[in-house]
C-alpha cells in the first residue's frame, strides 16, 4: 500500500464521521437525552483523531499525484487548503465535544450552551468537509470538475497561477 492508497483509506473519516455525529445529536436533543448526546460528542472526538491520519498521509499522496496527467498543483493546493481548514474545524469540534461530554456527565447547566455550540461548529465543519472532498475527488475524478461536459474529454484542470 502506497502513500496515496493510506490517504484514500484514511480520508473520508473526517467528512463522514461528523456527520453520524450530528445525526446523533441531533436525535439526542429531539429524544432530550443527555446520553445520546454523550455519545454523539464521543463520535465528534473520534472524528478529530480520525483527522490526524488523514492529514498525515495527504503528504505522500500528493507527492504520488502530483506525476499524474491532468493533476495540476493548484488543484492539489486548492484542496490541500480546505482540508486544513476541516482538520482545524474537526480538532475544534473534538475538543468542544470533550467539554460537553464532562458538562453533560457532571450535569452542569452550560451543558446545553456546549451541545449548541458543537451543533454550530458541526455545521460549519459539515459544509467545510463538503468542500474538501469535492476538491479532494476533483483530483482525479475530472467528470466531477465544474465545465465537464460529458464527453470524454475531462474538463480543463486549473491552471498553476489562476486564483479566481
Amino acid at each position: 500500500m502506497n502513500d496515496a492508497h493510506l490517504h484514500l483509506v484514511f480520508n473520508h473519516f473526517p467528512i463522514i464521521v461528523p456527520i453520524v455525529g450530528m445525526l446523533i445529536l441531533l436525535v439526542g436533543f429531539l429524544t432530550k437525552s443527555d446520553v445520546v448526546k454523550r455519545t454523539a460528542f464521543g463520535v465528534f472526538v473520534l472524528g478529530a483523531i480520525l483527522t490526524f491520519p488523514a492529514m498525515y498521509t495527504g503528504e505522500g499522496a500528493e507527492e504520488i499525484a502530483e506525476k499524474l496527467p491532468d493533476v495540476t498543483d493548484a488543484l492539489i493546493h486548492e484542496h490541500e487548503e480546505k482540508a486544513e481548514t476541516l482538520a482545524i474545524i474537526n480538532y475544534l469540534l473534538g475538543f468542544v465535544s470533550l467539554i460537553g461530554f464532562w458538562a453533560s456527565y457532571k450535569q452542569k447547566s452550560f451543558a446545553n450552551l456546549i451541545a449548541i455550540a458543537v451543533i454550530v461548529i458541526g455545521v460549519a465543519g459539515l459544509y467545510f468537509g463538503k468542500v474538501t472532498g469535492t476538491s479532494g475527488g476533483e483530483i482525479r475524478h475530472t467528470e466531477i470538475r465544474v465545465g465537464y461536459d460529458g464527453t470524454q474529454n475531462p474538463a480543463p484542470a486549473i491552471e498553476d497561477g489562476d486564483d479566481d
